[in-house]
C-alpha cells in the first residue's frame, strides 16, 4: 500500500503539469492545453478514489519529505511533513472533483491566454491540496501563501468572455485582504512555535507535537485570536469579507466555482486545525462569541444576498452566509457539530460550484447576469432550467439533497451544545436562513428563467455535453450525499 499510495504525488502532480504546461517544451494548441489539463485533474480525481478505497479511519496517512538543503530548516524543528485523516481526505476529494469540473467548464468561458490560465489554474489546485494536507505549521503557512499566486492572476486575468475593467481591482483587493490575515496568522505561528519550545524545551512545528497546557491563558487567547482573523478572512468572518463578493463577481466562472467550492473552505479547515484542535480550551472560551458573528453572517448576508440583482453577487453573499453555518457548527464543540460543519464544507462547495457554472452559462448565452434583464429563458433552455431547480432547492435544503442533512445536523449540535445559552440562541436564530434562502433563490430562479420569451433570446442554446457533465455530475453527488450521508460521515469520524 506504501507503494501504491503517495501523499506527495498527490500534491506535486499538478504542480508538475503545471510547469510542463507553462514550459515552451509545451505546445500553444488551445485544444492540446486543455485535454492535458483535463487529463490530469480526471487522473488526480481517480487517483484520490483510489486513496479512499485503501484509507483506514483509525490509520492515518503520513509522509515525510526530506532533500537536500533543508537541513537548516529541520534544525528549526520544520519537517516536510503531511497527514491525511478523513477530514482531510473528504476535502481532498472536494478539491480534486471541483478542479476537474472547472477544468472541463473551462472550454466554454476561457477564451485566450490558455497556457498561462491553465498552468495558474494546476499551480493552484497543488497549493490547496498542500494545506488541506499539510502537518507542519510553517509547511502549512507556504502552501497558504503559495495559493495568493494563482489566484491573484486567475481573477485578475484577461481569459474570459465576462467583459469587465474591474477584474484586476478584485483580483488586488483578494491579495491585500488575504496578505493582511497572513501575517496576523504567522505572527500567532511564531508565538506558538516560541512558546511550545520554551514550555517543553523541544523545537518543533509539527501538529502531533504541539503543547499548549504549559503556555499561559492569556498568551493563548492572543495567539488564537491572531489564527482567528488570518483564517476570517478567507472564511469569510464579518467584517472581513468584503473581499469576496466582488471577486466572485469579476472572476471567470470556474474560477468562482474554485474560490467558493474549495478555497473558502481552507479558512474553515484553518479554523478546525489551528483553533479547534490544537488550542481547544481558548476555542471552549470563545466559541460563544464567535457563534455571534456565525450568526451575523447566516442572517445579514441572506438579507443582502436578496437586496442584489447580479446573479453572481446573488449566490456570493448566499456563499458567506452558509459559510456561517459552517463556523456555527464548529462553535458547538461537540461531535455532531464536527461533522455537520465538515458534511456542509462538502454540500456548499458542490452547490455553490453549480450555481456560478449556472452563471457562467447564462451569462455566455445572455451576455447579462442582471436578473431583471433576464427572464423567459426556461423554454428556450430547459435543460439548464432543470438543473437549475434541482440545484437551487438542494441550496435551501430541502430534504434528500446534501444540505439538508448538514443544515439539520448544524442547528441540533448548536442547540445541545455545553458552551452555553448563546448558542442555544444562535441555533434558533439560524432557523430563518431556511426562509431567507429560500427567498432569494427562487427570486434568482424565478426572474432569470420564468416570464414570457424575450425576442432577444430566441436564438440561445440550451447546455453543451461538457456543461450537461459537469451539472450532472453536481446534482448527482448531491443526492447520493443527501440520500446516504453515511458515505461521508463514515469517513469524516
Amino acid at each position: 500500500m506504501d507503494i501504491l499510495v503517495s501523499i506527495p504525488f498527490l500534491i506535486f502532480l499538478p504542480m508538475l503539469a503545471s510547469l510542463l504546461v507553462m514550459s515552451p517544451l509545451f505546445t500553444n494548441n488551445e485544444i492540446s492545453i486543455r485535454r492535458f489539463t483535463k487529463s490530469v485533474c480526471g487522473f488526480h480525481l481517480l487517483y484520490s478514489v483510489f486513496l479512499l478505497a485503501m484509507f483506514n479511519p483509525s490509520n492515518p496517512l503520513t509522509s515525510n519529505i526530506s532533500f537536500f538543503g533543508t537541513d537548516w530548516i529541520q534544525a528549526l524543528g520544520v519537517q516536510f511533513a503531511f497527514k491525511i485523516d478523513g477530514i482531510s481526505l473528504v476535502l481532498v476529494l472536494l478539491t480534486s472533483f471541483i478542479f476537474f469540473m472547472s477544468a472541463i467548464s473551462s472550454k466554454m468561458n476561457i477564451r485566450k491566454n490558455h497556457k498561462f490560465y491553465y498552468s495558474m489554474l494546476l499551480l493552484l489546485m497543488s497549493a490547496v491540496l498542500g494545506i488541506f494536507t499539510s502537518n507542519d505549521m510553517f509547511v502549512f503557512f507556504m502552501f497558504w501563501e503559495l495559493e495568493l499566486i494563482p489566484a491573484y492572476f486567475l481573477i485578475g486575468g484577461d481569459f474570459s468572455l465576462e467583459e469587465n475593467s474591474e477584474n484586476k481591482k478584485s483580483a488586488m483587493k483578494f491579495v491585500l485582504f488575504t496578505f493582511f490575515g497572513s501575517m496576523v496568522m504567522l505572527l500567532g505561528i511564531l508565538m506558538l512555535h516560541y512558546y511550545n519550545y520554551y514550555t517543553t524545551q523541544t523545537l518543533t512545528a509539527s501538529f502531533d507535537n504541539l503543547f499548549v497546557n504549559g503556555i499561559p491563558m492569556g498568551i493563548q487567547i492572543f495567539i488564537s485570536v491572531c489564527f482567528l482573523i488570518g483564517f476570517g478572512v478567507k472564511l469569510p468572518i464579518i467584517p472581513l469579507h468584503s473581499w469576496l463578493p466582488d471577486a466572485h463577481t469579476n472572476a471567470p466562472s470556474p474560477i468562482s466555482m474554485i474560490l467558493a467550492g474549495v478555497m473558502l473552505k481552507t479558512g474553515a479547515y484553518g479554523i478546525l486545525k489551528f483553533n479547534y484542535q490544537i488550542m481547544p480550551d481558548v476555542f471552549r472560551i470563545i466559541a460563544p462569541i464567535l457563534a455571534i458573528f456565525a450568526l451575523i453572517n447566516i442572517i445579514y448576508t441572506a438579507f443582502v444576498a436578496y437586496a442584489q440583482t447580479d446573479i453572481k453577487r446573488i449566490v456570493a453573499y448566499s456563499s458567506i452566509s452558509n459559510m456561517g453555518l459552517i463556523l456555527l457548527g464548529l462553535c458547538a464543540y461537540n461531535s455532531i457539530g464536527l461533522n455537520a460543519s465538515v458534511f456542509h464544507m462538502i454540500a456548499h462547495g458542490l452547490v455553490t460550484a453549480g450555481l456560478f457554472m449556472i452563471c457562467g452559462i447564462v451569462y455566455i448565452r445572455c451576455k447579462t447576469r442582471d436578473i431583471n434583464s433576464l427572464g423567459g429563458i426556461a423554454s428556450k433552455m430547459p435543460r439548464l432550467f432543470g438543473f437549475t431547480t434541482l440545484i437551487v432547492i438542494a441550496s435551501v435544503g430541502i430534504p434528500l439533497f446534501a444540505p439538508f442533512i448538514s443544515e439539520v445536523l448544524t442547528i441540533i449540535s448548536a442547540m445541545f451544545s455545553e458552551l452555553g445559552m448563546i448558542l442555544k440562541i444562535a441555533s434558533v436564530l439560524s432557523l430563518p436562513l431556511l426562509i431567507i434562502s429560500s427567498c432569494y433563490m427562487l427570486k434568482f430562479l424565478h426572474n432569470s428563467f420564468m416570464g414570457e420569451s424575450q425576442t432577444r433570446f430566441e436564438k440561445i442554446n440550451d447546455i453543451t455535453v461538457h456543461e450537461f457533465v459537469v451539472l450532472g455530475s453536481i446534482t448527482a453527488l448531491l443526492l447520493i450525499f443527501g440520500i446516504i450521508p453515511n458515505v461521508l460521515l463514515g469517513i469524516i469520524g
